[in-house]
């Protein structure tokens, strides 16, 4: 029997999602919960494991396409109900982490994946009742017959069109390519991917046009791929979901952004003696990780800042934990994953959740629920050499700190000249929530710490 596997809902409601990446071709045997398929959705991204154990017979989207919740992107060939169920293909002993072993006459959901999962049918209950598959509330579709991918034919009354796939005739439109001056070198002169990308002259993988100044039709040389005047790149994933939160952020909440220019010389030394110490021996620790801590000590003293104005109840809403948000520049732009209460953190663990945050965001792993929650933000503008700025909030937060760049410059030090570590502090806020006062003696505090560590006894 034929199984079809939908996109999901894969978190807070997102409603489309890009294919990066298949990871399993037609043909190819999988079992339950095998990672088929990787995709991109607004905030993060995400392996698709396999809801069924059976053979792929299609594969209804090219890598670079962007799908809506709900449409068929796979189907499987699956043994029927009078066989063996998905659970009875799976290599035995498998499972998947965090799975639970099922009660009997109860389907166990496996694996977990914001919201949704594939659900091994019990032998206590007919195979055809059981309900095989959820995703965001859409039934899987069962159908008697392959699904197979509808190719052009050439009727005989009407002009000769060139045999395609819709995949490859969207790819060709994505490049410049009219599908007649392709030659076909698939069954009966069907035209593939590969065909039109050889007609290119280069291997494309993703659907990006080059525009020519000169001409735009399409010659034997290919559409002006190599020395266009301008590369257009469609705005999607996570430029796309960041850009729209950054235009909701500065035209809905009022921001005020106050500057602090600090000698932070004690707390590089701090550093780089707690660099040395054994306690710290094997965590990386960065003046971030300092600037982390001090911004969780003052919020004590300043909780505004850490609140939420909530326009449909018209209420202010002040957090009694800290979801400690880090920008990460990623290949994919930019996200703010955060650290859940990170204010119960010890020094060590603040350390060990940053190393661990930072480096599974620029790899692209961040889970899209490490990127909801923030009740605070910090970007480190530092380590691309800028003093200051004017940061913008992250849609729901009252501030957020922008930490320049550590320089060595003459400062006014014990009455006199010297050359110390000099650090810019940049807070914006939103204004609603957060007065001058208030934001002030927030940044205050945050800049007192990193003068001088020993400041937190009187503020603990």
């Amino acid at each position: 029997m034929i199984k079809e596997f939908r996109l999901p809902d894969l978190g807070e409601g997102l409603t489309e999602s890009e294919i990066l990446s298949w990871k399993v071709a037609v043909g190819d045997t999988v079992t339950l919960n095998q990672v088929i398929a990787e995709v991109e959705t607004a905030k993060a991204v995400v392996e698709l494991p396999s809801p069924f154990a059976g053979v792929i017979t299609a594969l209804h989207e090219e890598p670079g396409t962007i799908v809506e919740v709900g449409k068929s992107i796979v189907s499987f060939e699956v043994a029927d109900d009078g066989g063996a169920s998905p659970s009875e293909l799976a290599p035995a002993g498998v499972a998947p982490a965090g799975a639970t072993n099922a009660v009997a006459g109860t389907a166990k959901r496996e694996p977990n994946l914001v919201g949704y999962g594939a659900v091994v049918e019990s032998s206590g209950r007919p195979a055809r009742r059981a309900r095989t598959f959820t995703t965001a509330g859409v039934e899987p579709v069962r159908t008697e017959t392959p699904v197979v991918e509808p190719v052009e034919t050439r009727p005989a009354d009407t002009a000769e069109r060139p045999r395609s796939t819709p995949p490859v005739r969207k790819l060709a439109k994505d490049l410049g390519v009219e599908l007649a001056a392709v030659a076909g070198t698939g069954a009966g002169g069907l035209i593939t991917r590969e065909d039109v990308r050889n007609f290119v002259g280069g291997e494309l993988s993703a659907p990006v046009r080059h525009l020519s100044a000169v001409s735009d039709s399409v010659s034997a040389a290919g559409p002006g791929a190599q020395g266009g005047r301008e590369v257009r790149t469609p705005i999607k994933g996570v430029r796309k979901f960041t850009a729209a939160a950054m235009v909701a952020s500065a035209f809905t909440a009022p921001h005020a952004t106050e500057f602090l220019t600090v000698d932070v010389t004690p707390t590089m030394d701090l550093l780089a003696k707690l660099k040395t110490s054994r306690a710290f021996s094997g965590y990386k620790l960065t003046p971030l990780t300092l600037v982390a801590k001090a911004v969780l000590i003052a919020l004590r003293r300043n909780p505004s800042l850490n609140s939420r104005w909530e326009e449909a109840s018209q209420e202010i809403v002040q957090f009694n934990y800290v979801n400690l948000g880090i920008a990460a520049a990623t290949p994919r732009g930019l996200t703010v994953p955060n650290i859940k209460d990170a204010d119960t953190f010890s020094l060590l663990e603040l350390s060990e959740a940053l190393t661990g945050l930072t480096e599974t965001a620029r790899a692209g792993k961040t889970a899209p629920a490490d990127l909801s929650g923030g009740t605070i933000s910090i970007t480190n503008i530092g380590v691309f050499g800028i003093d200051a700025g004017t940061p913008i909030l992250n849609p729901g937060e009252a501030a957020i700190l922008a930490m320049g760049a550590v320089r060595r410059m003459p400062w006014d030090f014990q009455d006199a000249v010297a050359l110390r570590q000099v650090m810019t502090l940049s807070l914006s806020f939103d204004h609603r929530l957060v007065d001058g006062e208030q934001g002030s003696r927030f940044l205050a505090d945050v800049g007192a710490i990193l003068a001088e560590p020993g400041m937190v006894l009187t503020m603990v």
